[in-house]
């Protein structure tokens, strides 16, 4: 989500009164909040792979390209807050911990596949369309970049 798509529900209950208003707003910014929370890219690829089976620190490591020790463990931790994750620790030496996605992240996995199919059944229209624009505004906007 981006930022300044967050006022929108401000804009929306304007004619509301201050109570309404302040309810409103509360549930917008939760809902903005669990968006952005399972929207970034470290959590979509932990959730992704979770679903399909329990995982260890180790392995989500090694199969997220890019990842550092401590955003693993800070996008772990907090998909485990929001209740998508559940955290098995075994009582073994060394310790042996699993993450598993949970029922609401499995559900949220479907809708992810839905996104992705749209995302993949798009991408060439996309980029006929970026391709256009850009093409347009160099012609309309000559300017060089230093301008």
């Amino acid at each position: 989500m981006f930022q300044r798509h967050s006022d929108v529900p401000v804009h929306v209950d304007e004619a509301a009164d201050d109570d309404s208003r302040d309810s409103a707003l509360d549930q917008a910014c939760s809902v903005l909040e669990v968006i952005n929370r399972v929207s970034g890219k470290w959590a979509i690829g932990i959730l992704l792979r979770t679903t399909r089976h329990p995982m260890r620190f180790t392995e989500l490591e090694r199969e997220i390209d890019g990842i550092s020790r401590r955003m693993l463990t800070l996008t772990l931790r907090n998909l485990e807050r929001d209740g998508l994750l559940t955290r098995t620790v075994y009582p073994s030496v060394p310790p042996k911990t699993e993450y598993e996605a949970t029922p609401m992240a499995r559900e949220l996995y479907r809708t992810l596949l839905t996104l992705t199919d749209w995302a993949d059944r798009h991408r060439h229209t996309i980029a006929v369309a970026r391709k256009t624009y850009d093409e347009q505004s160099t012609s309309a906007n000559p300017r060089s970049a230093s301008d």
